[in-house]
């Protein structure tokens, strides 16, 4: 019997902010793969990096932001992948960054855009994406997250 390859070489991260009057989540605008979709922030994870650690660089690579927490949003975003073959599985984070924070967005993407998570729901193409943002909506913006999930500043602070 033949199985499907399971894959998990990357993270995926919904950044939020606390604007004036709701939370904002980040989105980016692709330009090489996904060309024009609406997309969290994502990435490989490198040779002898933590998963969490691969979400912070890929966060400053991407965006130029520096998360103030991050958290393990205690799900996985999975997928089938029809060239390869496989379903990937890539643990999601959640970062909360300060509100007046700038964006400098690197050649992945051509444009970002701060909305609501109902807004953001309408914007990205697939229904992963929209399950991640429901869940990240009820456990880190409508309660406060569980402080079990907090990845401890101390471990990503030099």
């Amino acid at each position: 019997m033949a199985e499907i390859p399971i894959r998990s070489f990357g993270v995926s991260v919904v950044l939020l902010r606390n604007a004036e009057t709701e939370t904002e989540v980040l989105l980016l605008r692709r330009n090489h793969t996904l060309v024009g979709e609406w997309c969290q922030i994502a990435g490989g994870i490198e040779d002898d990096e933590k998963a969490w650690e691969t979400a912070l660089r890929e966060v400053k690579e991407e965006t130029g932001l520096t998360c103030v927490r991050l958290y393990s949003a205690d799900i996985c975003e999975q997928f089938y992948e029809a060239d390869r073959d496989a379903i990937t599985m890539v643990p999601v984070f959640v970062g909360f960054v300060d509100a007046g924070a700038q964006v400098i967005l690197n050649e992945e993407h051509s444009e970002f855009c701060w909305t609501s998570l109902a807004t953001a729901l309408n914007m990205v193409p697939f229904a992963g994406q929209r399950h991640v943002l429901k869940h990240v909506d009820a456990e880190f913006v409508q309660r406060e997250p569980v402080k079990h999930l907090l990845i401890h500043k101390s471990s990503y602070e030099s």
